[in-house]
């Protein structure tokens, strides 16, 4: 049922979404597409998927995890090839959760690993679109850069904060809220020495940045001529959008929002659809590897 209603949204949004473009035109400029460039933008959406996964590795490693890179390689592009390919209940978080209590490891302590790599991401890309919004403050409205600036800092002052609810007593003797301070004691632990923390902090930018990269990449392939600036600004926000799982692999809701930011600098719709659905596209096969090491591990059991 899920999924036939994550099917009903995707097709209603493309729907609205081909009221706005020339669908001849759209198919024209797919056509069109430059082919080494999106190899580009292929290297640079692999790249940021191994950068991921060496991440997540270092993240483990805080919490005794001892696994090599190429299995948590492998885990993480297990875990996009479910996210973007098969509308599967199981998504690519459980994937990776799963992965590690085959391994013998405690189920919780698994998901906390997860849990920390999704958030440290989470932060990485607001404090990528944050700086990109101060410093080329005049690319977009003063209303929507002041927005931007808005939601962003909030995430990063809330995250922030979440580290000293383990001095709130009071709250480890409520329920509910006593998760809360279970919560920052672990990540007080993990993060004890915080140069850590902001190392992994500053990884989770480098690999947001390879997939603003990757989408430049296929905007020119399609001759889609654009300042960088406002891929770093534009980007994050549709990543923000795509997190809530209300269509399948993100589909309609992330052509919605690019066409949306996009058009507030007077960028072409058709061309600016096209680059999503290229962008779509590319992800599906950037997650093939993970077909082949779910297939190969499927056979190892």
């Amino acid at each position: 049922m899920k999924n036939i209603i994550k099917l009903i949204i995707t097709i209603a949004m493309f729907y609205i979404l081909f009221q706005y473009v020339d669908f001849e035109n759209l198919i024209e400029i797919l056509a069109k597409s430059h082919g080494g460039t999106i190899l580009i933008a292929l290297i640079f959406q692999l790249g940021s998927t191994y950068v991921a996964a060496y991440r997540w590795r270092l993240i483990m490693k805080l919490l005794v995890f001892n696994e090599s890179m190429s299995y948590y390689v492998k885990s993480y592009f297990k875990a996009s090839f479910f996210n973007q390919v098969l509308p599967s209940s199981i998504g690519g978080d459980a994937v990776r959760i799963i992965d590690l209590t085959r391994k013998g490891y405690d189920k919780k302590d698994a998901l906390y690993g997860v849990f920390v790599d999704r958030v440290v991401g989470l932060i990485g890309l607001l404090i990528l679109n944050l700086i990109s919004t101060i410093i080329f403050f005049d690319t977009f409205d003063k209303d929507f850069s002041l927005l931007i600036i808005l939601i962003t800092l909030s995430g990063i002052v809330g995250f922030t904060l979440l580290f000293h609810l383990e001095k709130i007593k009071f709250l480890a003797n409520y329920k509910g809220l006593d998760l809360f301070h279970r919560l920052a004691k672990r990540l007080n632990n993990l993060y004890s020495d915080r140069t850590l923390l902001y190392k992994h902090i500053s990884i989770s930018v480098g690999i947001h940045l390879l997939t603003v990269l990757a989408l430049y990449a296929l905007a020119l392939s399609i001759d889609f001529h654009i300042s960088f600036q406002i891929f770093l600004i534009a980007i994050p926000p549709v990543f923000l959008l795509t997190i809530v799982p209300i269509s399948l692999a993100g589909w309609g809701i992330r052509e919605g929002a690019m066409l949306g930011i996009f058009m507030l600098v007077g960028a072409d719709e058709t061309k600016v659809l096209a680059m999503s659905i290229l962008y779509g596209l590319l992800l599906i096969i950037a997650s093939f590897p993970g077909a082949y090491y779910w297939v190969q591990s499927k056979r190892a059991t």
